[in-house]
């Protein structure tokens, strides 16, 4: 069994390298270029582990001149040639660029630690290998990964200062809130992580207990886990990389399944170094995907210029644009703020006024979609999930609308629900979404987020915060925006025992709404 999967991640890995490097060949304009030097290495990693990578090198390099250096860790299941178009592109522009697996996945060595100490260790010992081995500059060092690449990225930047720029495409800041936020799994992105690893690599007996204990809601290593994440999550470092001064570009997808927009953006805020955060239509690492086979992508376009101007010393604009780049969902073009808290200038208030009892375990028909399916089909057709909001039963589901709106509403950051929930069991999982309902009743989703509780007591009324996840969204003259909350959604574990039921409320002392952040006109 071990030997087949080890013969398949082979075979594999070649046919992937094979449809890669033509992708970078065609990418390549023009076609008579000399091409770039490009030879596959072993590189040995923390604890002798061998890591393979690729060496991609400017056209006519002879060791007499020193070039900048930019390291690639794949991305999870990803093997080494992922990034070779880019590299080519790179190394045309005057970089040694260094990619490899890391450890765990495909061809290199040892087990998944998810982007534990030995991958953070990895990152420096591929730095010292590309010092002693290619005409790299030790004075120019970056970092740059999708997913999986990015998250190693930013914690290498955390803990070896010689690491100067760093760009991290759909990557995370903070694990636990990406795929635990609200106290609940995200089940769907965790199966798929969990899936890939156990096709594309070998996981870690420590990381095997982490996801059985992630499908199994066990609250007695709740905690365990939450200390695990906080090891591999650069918010916990994010001192360190503030005091080691790297330069620091995030990218992520609106519709990102994996890795929520809101982990990146409270990262962001908390980063003193020079920093831009862009955020675009999309699920996870589906921005970026375009240009790892060589072809036009404003993700790796950005890439190139932040190098450029950190290592490089280009003065290519880059410095002086508005650092926090958006695009809409649902509109054509960027938008530029100074600040992340200058995306949603003002806020409109949805009074969720009244009283509303739901009974739990039935999916009433308002959703979040399927991972990467339902964002993908946002990105490329503007379809997100849909609802017919006058249908959804209000048996499951609670429903509120604002008033029709007169003029466009241009959604911006993070909408936030407050209210009063009373439950009649200790424990469970409310959904809440945010859609945008034209006049034929249909609901076009604009954001959701979950939210789980435990321990409380039964028929005991308590507040609940919930910010939704972050969004850029612009919904039409003559529609209106509603708030849905049910109990179940496939893309989260749920945790309503049966029978329970849950009454929302808005007390005159403590009324009820969701706060919508507006783009300022």
């Amino acid at each position: 069994m071990g030997h087949g999967r080890a013969t398949l991640r082979t075979s594999a890995a070649g046919a992937v390298s094979a449809a890669l490097i033509a992708g970078g060949v065609v990418g390549l304009a023009p076609a008579a270029q000399a091409a770039p030097s490009v030879r596959f290495v072993d590189i040995t990693g923390d604890g002798g582990t061998v890591l393979k990578a690729n060496v991609v090198t400017p056209e006519g390099a002879d060791g007499t001149h020193a070039y900048p250096l930019i390291v690639l860790p794949t991305s999870w299941g990803l093997p080494q040639a992922e990034y070779l178009a880019q590299a080519q592109q790179l190394a045309d522009s005057g970089y040694v660029v260094l990619t490899y697996n890391v450890r765990g996945f495909w061809q290199s060595g040892g087990e998944i630690e998810v982007a534990g100490p030995p991958d953070i260790a990895d990152a420096s010992k591929v730095i010292d290998w590309a010092l002693a081995h290619t005409p790299a500059d030790p004075r120019h060092i970056g970092m740059a990964g999708v997913s999986y690449g990015a998250g190693i990225s930013l914690l290498a930047a955390a803990h070896d200062k010689r690491i100067k720029a760093v760009a991290a495409l759909s990557g995370w800041a903070d694990l636990i809130s990406s795929i635990y936020s609200g106290r609940t799994q995200h089940v769907q992105a965790g199966a798929l992580l969990d899936g890939a690893g156990v096709v594309t690599g070998r996981e870690s007996p420590e990381l095997r207990q982490i996801f059985d204990n992630f499908y199994a809601s066990n609250l007695s290593k709740e905690q365990e886990m939450i200390d695990w994440g906080r090891k591999r999550s650069v918010a916990t470092y994010v001192d360190q990389l503030n005091e080691n001064g790297a330069a620091v570009m995030l990218a992520n997808a609106w519709g990102d399944t994996v890795f929520p927009a809101n982990q990146y953006a409270d990262f962001y805020e908390k980063l003193t170094v020079p920093k831009r955060l862009e955020m675009r239509p999309g699920d996870h690492a589906t921005a970026e995907l375009t240009g790892l086979f060589g072809l036009p992508n404003d993700v790796w376009t950005d890439t190139g210029r932040w190098f450029d101007h950190y290592l490089r010393g280009v003065g290519n604009g880059i410095d002086s644009e508005q650092p926090v780049q958006l695009k809409s969902r649902s509109a054509a073009g960027y938008e530029g703020y100074p600040d992340w808290k200058s995306v949603g200038a003002t806020r409109r208030k949805i009074d969720l006024a009244g009283s509303s009892t739901i009974h739990a375990n039935v999916d009433s028909g308002a959703d979040g979609g399927i991972v990467f399916l339902s964002s993908i089909l946002d990105q490329v057709a503007q379809l997100p999930p849909m609802a017919s909001i006058p249908l959804l039963p209000r048996r499951w589901a609670a429903v509120w609308q604002s008033e029709r709106y007169g003029t466009p509403q241009q959604v911006r950051g993070t909408a936030t629900l407050h209210t009063t929930l009373t439950p009649t069991k200790e424990s469970g999982t409310l959904i809440a979404y945010l859609y945008d309902v034209g006049p034929l009743g249909f609901g076009k989703l604009v954001t959701n987020a979950p939210y789980t509780w435990y321990g409380r007591t039964p028929g005991e009324p308590f507040g609940v915060d919930l910010d939704l996840f972050s969004t850029a969204y612009d919904v039409p003259a003559g529609h209106r925006l509603a708030l849905v909350v049910d109990t179940v959604d496939p893309l989260y574990t749920e945790h309503n025992p049966s029978g329970a039921q849950l009454t929302f409320s808005s007390p005159s002392d403590d009324p009820s709404y969701v706060s919508v952040p507006l783009r300022e006109q």
